[in-house]
């Protein structure tokens, strides 16, 4: 069995935000693949998708504390980091751009920070790219605005790009799905660190 994880903050304040793209693809896989996500023992929102094998999460804890709920779901079906792919934003890629690595560090990420701390550092993670902005900004403002209308279309495009390459991993594996999806050829070894 495979999970596919999205990250994100709970509740409708945060719905649309920068944050929140890793829940984006996830719903957008749920209405792809004809499921609804219900509420699993108070700190996720899962379905079961049994066809393909697969459980489909979105922590209902806070971003910052996402792997008590990976870790939770992964302890119960038995899944192995390497079959958990993490679906996150990341201000470090231009907006839309799409970076999936079979393992790596938090790159400065809270939630994947989370995620380390409770199973390792393991596990594949597709990034999205939301944009940095100005340097200026605070960065926790950036990640938690919402994206303006003449950037929305980009985004729903990367969501529905990720959620291809989410399809790709689960029918063929990450190797396969990079060689698909990343943008660019091999990565620079600050990538690569990432």
């Amino acid at each position: 069995m495979k999970a596919i994880v999205g990250l994100g903050n709970p509740g409708s304040e945060y719905g649309g935000t920068r944050h929140n793209v890793g829940f984006e693809v996830v719903d957008e896989l749920a209405r792809r693949w004809g499921v609804t996500l219900k509420k699993w023992k108070s700190i996720a929102h899962i379905a079961l998708v049994k066809d393909r094998d697969v459980v489909l999460v979105e922590p209902s804890t806070y971003m910052n504390e996402s792997g008590r709920a990976v870790g939770a779901v992964m302890a119960f079906y038995k899944i192995l980091p390497a079959d958990v792919l993490i679906v996150v934003d990341e201000a470090q890629l231009p907006l839309g751009k799409l970076r999936l690595r079979p393992s790596g560090s938090a790159g400065g990420h809270n939630g994947l920070k989370s995620v380390i701390e409770h199973v390792g550092r393991d596990f594949p993670r597709l990034r999205i790219g939301v944009d940095r902005g100005d340097r200026e900004w605070d960065l926790s403002d950036r990640v938690l605005s919402r994206f303006p209308r003449t950037e929305r279309e980009v985004v729903d495009r990367a969501v529905t790009r990720a959620a291809d390459a989410v399809d790709t991993f689960v029918s063929d594996g990450v190797h396969l799905a990079m060689n698909r999806f990343n943008a660019s050829g091999e990565p620079t070894s600050e990538e690569e660190s990432r």
